[in-house]
């Protein structure tokens, strides 16, 4: 799945592929604010933890959970 979180205050937004479902991203993210967490945490399908100020997220977006597949079948 593709992951998109913006930042407050920041021009860019940080962009990876996840194999969590679009549930288990949602909970981490509330369960992040909720808590009163200061990070959140997020792995992406390369194994890189991505460490986001919770503070600072302004939005975070859950894309389609299956790539697009390009090309022809033969």
């Amino acid at each position: 799945m593709d992951i998109r979180i913006g930042i407050q205050n920041s021009p860019r937004e940080i962009s990876f592929e996840s194999s969590q479902s679009a549930a288990e991203v949602e909970t981490a993210v509330s369960h992040a604010i909720d808590s009163g967490a200061k990070l959140l945490k997020l792995k992406d399908n390369k194994g890189r933890l991505f460490l986001v100020p919770v503070a600072s997220i302004g939005y975070v977006e859950c894309g389609a959970e299956e790539s697009r597949r390009v090309g022809f079948i033969a």
